[in-house]
This record gives C-alpha cells, sequence and structure tokens, in this order.
C-alpha cells in the first residue's frame, strides 16, 4: 500500500536527503499560474469574478456573497449541542494556549534618560480563510479566530466556498463556529479568489481590504497566498496535510497505522510517512494498514493518499538518522513514538506541531490539545512556524531620549554619518546643541 524507502548503510547530506523525500507530485509552483489569473480576475472584476468561480469551482452560485447576520443566528441556534460542547470546549483550550502567546511590553534602560520600549501591537484587519472541498472544519473557525481575537485584533472577516449542498450558503457548521465567536462579517467565497478578494477587497459586497491573511486550504489556495504576500501579510501556505510518524520498535503498529490514515483521509494528495528503525515494525504497519483503511468512511480516499508518492514508509539505522530525516523533511505533523521521546525531542528542529507519545495523536491537535492546527506544510516548517496570537501581532520600538542622553551618542552619530557619507543625518542631531543662524 505505501512505498518503502529503504535509506539504511547511507550516509546523507541535506542535499540528498532533499533529493531523497517524497512530496507531491503537485506543488505549489504548478498552481500559481492558474492562482494568479483567479486572483487578478476579483481584482478587476470583483463580485462578478467570485460569483462565476463559485459556479465554476463549487458548482453552485452563492445564496448571497456576504452572509445575512440572520443565517448566522439561525446556524447557532440549530446546532448540535454535542458540537457546541465541544467547540466551547476548543475555544477555552485554544484562549488559553494563545493567550501565553502575547509577549509582554519590555523597556530597556541604555543609560539616563536613553529608553528603549517594544510592545506588540495588534493588525488593524484579518481575513480568515475556512477550507470546504471534502470536509467540513468548524475546528479551523476556531485555530483561525481565537488568536486573533486574544491578540487584539479589531476587525474580522471570514471566508468559506458555497456549499451545493445548502443551497450556495456557507455550511451551518462554519457558520454556527463563527457565531459562537462573535463573527459577523463571513462571505461566501472560496479558494484563489478568495485570497484575492481579501487582500484586494471587493467594494460592492462591502469587504475592505485586510492586513494578514491566514487558514488552510488547498494548493491553489497556498499559491494564491504566496502571490499576495507583500500586498497583505500571511500565516504560512498551509496547504494538504502531512503527518510523519518516527518510531521505533516499542512502538503499537496498530496506534501508528490508525494515526497515518487519521490525515490521509482529508485528501488523496495527503502525505503520510512512517520512519523507522525497526524493520519488524515496519511490516507490522504495512500488514495492519489495509485493514485499518478499509474500515473507515473514506477508505478510497486514504488508499490513494496512502499510495501516492508522497507517502512512505521510510526505513533509516537509528534514531539519530530519523530526526535527521524529519528535520530536513519539515513535518506539518511530527508524531514521536519510540522508548526515550524527550531523547528525540532534543534532536527535532523543523515541525509545524510535535505529538509526543502514544497518547498525543495528531486528531488530538487538530481540535482539542489547546495547540493551533493551522501549521506549514510542503517543508515550510524549515522557516516558518504555525499560526498563533503572534501571527497578528508586531512588535514596534519606541526610543525616548532626552537632551542630555542624545548629547551622549551625538559624537557617535556624526562620525556614522560621515562614514556613509549622509552628513545630514548628524546635522539633524546636532541641531539640537546649536543655536539657530541669526537672520
Amino acid at each position: 500500500m505505501m512505498q518503502s524507502i529503504d535509506l539504511r548503510g547511507r550516509t546523507l547530506d541535506t542535499l540528498a536527503l532533499r533529493q531523497l523525500i517524497p512530496r507531491p507530485v503537485v506543488d505549489v509552483a504548478v498552481a500559481s499560474s492558474s492562482a494568479r489569473t483567479l486572483i487578478d480576475d476579483v481584482a478587476e472584476r470583483g463580485e462578478d469574478a467570485l460569483v462565476e468561480q463559485s459556479e465554476r469551482f463549487d458548482g453552485v452560485r452563492p445564496l448571497a456573497l456576504r452572509v445575512p447576520q440572520s443565517h448566522i443566528d439561525d446556524a447557532v441556534r440549530s446546532m448540535d449541542p454535542a458540537v457546541r460542547a465541544a467547540l466551547e470546549e476548543a475555544i477555552r483550550r485554544v484562549t488559553a494556549a494563545s493567550s501565553a502567546q502575547v509577549p509582554a511590553a519590555s523597556r530597556t534602560m541604555l543609560g539616563d534618560g536613553a529608553v528603549v520600549e517594544q510592545r506588540w501591537h495588534p493588525v488593524d484587519r484579518v481575513g480568515l480563510y475556512v477550507p470546504g472541498g471534502k470536509a467540513v472544519y468548524p475546528s479551523s473557525v476556531v485555530m483561525n479566530a481565537v488568536p486573533a481575537i486574544v491578540a487584539g485584533v479589531r476587525s474580522i472577516a471570514l471566508a468559506s466556498p458555497a456549499q451545493k449542498e445548502h443551497g450556495g450558503g456557507v455550511h451551518p457548521t462554519i457558520l454556527a463556529a463563527a457565531g459562537l465567536l462573535g463573527i459577523t462579517e463571513i462571505y461566501a467565497m472560496g479558494g484563489a479568489g478568495a485570497i484575492g478578494a481579501f487582500a484586494h477587497g471587493v467594494p460592492s459586497i462591502g469587504l475592505s481590504p485586510v492586513d494578514v491573511v491566514t487558514g488552510p486550504g488547498n494548493v491553489f489556495v497556498a499559491a494564491a497566498k504566496r502571490l499576495v504576500k507583500g500586498l497583505v501579510g500571511i500565516d504560512s501556505e498551509a496547504g494538504t496535510t502531512e503527518i510523519l510518524v518516527i518510531a521505533d520498535e516499542s512502538a503499537d503498529p496498530r496506534l501508528v497505522a490508525f494515526d497515518l490514515v487519521s490525515q490521509a483521509e482529508h485528501d488523496e494528495a495527503a502525505a503520510s510517512l512512517l520512519v523507522t528503525d525497526s524493520e519488524t515494525l515496519a511490516r507490522a504497519v504495512t500488514e495492519v494498514l489495509p485493514s485499518v483503511a478499509a474500515g473507515t468512511a473514506h477508505s478510497e480516499r486514504v488508499r490513494t493518499a496512502l499510495a501516492g508518492p508522497q507517502s512512505a514508509v521510510v526505513l533509516v539505522d537509528d534514531l539519530s538518522a530519523a530526526a535527521a530525516f524529519s528535520n530536513v523533511y519539515g513535518p506539518e505533523h511530527l508524531e514521536l513514538q519510540v522508548a526515550d521521546n524527550d531523547a528525540l525531542l532534543s534532536d527535532i528542529h523543523s515541525a509545524g506541531a510535535v505529538f509526543v507519545g502514544p497518547h498525543s495523536p495528531v486528531s488530538l491537535g487538530d481540535y482539542l490539545a489547546g495547540s493551533n492546527h493551522v501549521l506549514p506544510t510542503g517543508g515550510g516548517a524549515r522557516f516558518a512556524s504555525g499560526l498563533g496570537a503572534f501571527t497578528f501581532l508586531r512588535p514596534q520600538q519606541i526610543v525616548r531620549y532626552s537632551g542630555p542622553a542624545l548629547s551622549e551618542v551625538a559624537d557617535h552619530i556624526v562620525a556614522l554619518s560621515l562614514a556613509e557619507a549622509l552628513p545630514a543625518h548628524g546635522e539633524a542631531v546636532t541641531a539640537r546643541f546649536t543655536p539657530p543662524h541669526a537672520d
């Protein structure tokens, strides 16, 4: 069901490992041309382009691009009590964990009257994207919105694709989750066009441009976020999901198989990888995988994902080699299921989120761990982090110097300004200590 990659007995540097890493055939770069066309169309034609894109990609004309408040209120009222209770608990946990991500203001005294302060200030407005497609993601509403609320963002807009099954409206569970969080600005739009709408604005439906766009999506959403970066901020290119499990002979092969399947059910292009130094465990997992996959609701999708070029069982010499492979891969989700998880954790540097031990499955992080499930994919964890309150905060430096404090460094400023052939910089300082010329 899954390809096998045997790296035992091979000494591989970072470049060689990158060339061996399994990835989806379709990547963000390939989708960029199509995403650019969709974004440009929205920037030029606004509402008409969004409606046409919904009809083309979602198979339905939106009931209304801007969702009426009555639809949100109705969704909250008719929400399944069990789902509501689960979402309220998720909101509580994510709020607690996100609150710990807000740095305290700091004040540095560099001398008498010489102070540099640092504060963390929220952006004014954000656009939160919640995907549709093969599943419904009220959990993504929580994961996107709660950190923004905790950060103190003043204005929040949310977009999710129109659903054919709901007459062109946004899925009611998405609306209900947003309603629980007090979000009232919701749009029935999806894909690259929605990202373009957030970045450029659509005046005819009251959508003002945002400062930051966040949220997961398919490869076209990830490509769109890459294209608008610079015009707006983004969290990361959170594309098709990934799980990498590092396990040794102490791991339960049945649980490893369930975890690989749990992420494979997202999409046919989802990546599921097992990296192990135990051939016995690898064989046991591959033997149980078919039955676990067959027993789940989306078995065909799971089988396609597990058999794809992006999924594999990777055999390595030892756990140090497993950590090295994982660090080069930079997985969205990394599970550690080995005899000494803490020792292995010290060797891990690149992962969107790390799940330690047999009772910390990725599914926990998807919903109720308190951590955020909007994470970088496609190797992005090597240089980017997952979504958090910090995504919506900007560090600002505030400089307060007295006259004597400025005088202490005036000669240094003049010396550096002359060295850089920018004498007016120094003159702006010395002017403060010399009387103005007489007329």
